[in-house]
């Protein structure tokens, strides 16, 4: 997913990623600074936040669309690392920009408050990319699905991100034989979301397979990083067995090598011709 806001008539790309939007750092830099070299500018607040402060803003390379119209890797932030950014440049936009990132991120507030309401805007994003209705609900419940389990890691003990990438990459692998990253390859797939990318099939065996391991980890009252990877290998292989008795029995392979792109392309073919009107005098 992706949209561009503005902020006094100016752009901020932004991009929907790990359930959360992160936007374009040299676009914000380019905002409160007006330098007409904004990632030289970012480079120096870089460093310069590197050697002062141990809270370096957590960014991410993320693909955006550039002002040629292609798609390019480019520096990307969260609204609290932005927070920890816009702090760092001395600028009589600052304050104003902080304002119209809460203005921005109440939405996400909104969304957290009432679920329904992030899941039909996260339907109309997808609904405008091309995606069938029956993608998208496997879709909004693989990530209700996800969300519960990350949940349970963390009161259960496990740290975010290293540690909930492993899991996550210990399930899929149990489940279809491969890791995330060799999903991803297979799909010809850089950075972007494997998930938006999966057959409605994938997701159904990626939930079955995040759903077992959370209710593994519940039932065996899993405590910190190693008891919960015990239940993650458990939980994938659950998985693993369903997806092979069901290619078993329906003689068909569930991962696919197919991207959204050709996902779409099929789902098109699939639509008869509209037939042509009787000439009406």
């Amino acid at each position: 997913m992706d949209k561009i806001v503005l902020f006094q008539e100016k752009k901020v790309r932004r991009v929907w990623h790990e359930e959360e939007w992160y936007f374009s750092v040299v676009d914000v830099i380019e905002v409160l600074t007006d330098s007409p070299i904004p990632r030289t500018y970012w480079s120096k607040i870089k460093a310069k936040i590197k050697k002062e402060s141990q809270l370096y803003p957590n960014t991410v390379q993320l693909k955006m669309l550039a002002a040629d119209g292609k798609e390019r890797i480019t520096d990307a932030a969260h609204t609290e690392s932005l927070l920890r950014i816009t702090m760092s440049i001395p600028s009589p936009k600052a304050e104003p920009f902080k304002q119209w990132l809460a203005l921005v991120g109440r939405e996400r507030i909104e969304e957290i408050e009432n679920p329904e309401l992030g899941f039909e805007r996260m339907r109309e994003i997808y609904r405008s990319k091309g995606y069938t209705a029956e993608w998208i609900d496997s879709r909004m419940k693989s990530i209700d699905v996800r969300k519960q389990l990350t949940e349970e890691w963390k009161t259960r003990g496990v740290k975010e991100g290293q540690e909930y990438s492993i899991l996550t990459a210990e399930i899929a692998k149990a489940t279809f034989g491969i890791t995330p990253s060799e999903h991803k390859t297979l799909k010809n797939l850089d950075k972007q979301n494997l998930r938006d990318h999966m057959t409605n099939l994938e997701l159904i065996f990626t939930m079955l397979g995040e759903e077992a391991t959370r209710q593994i980890a519940v039932k065996d009252d899993a405590k910190g990083f190693e008891e919960n990877h015990d239940a993650a290998v458990t939980g994938g292989k659950m998985a693993g067995g369903a997806l092979q008795n069901f290619e078993a029995n329906k003689k068909l392979k569930v991962v696919s090598a197919d991207n959204f792109t050709q996902q779409i392309e099929s789902a098109q073919k699939e639509i008869p011709p509209i037939a042509p009107l009787d000439n009406v005098d």
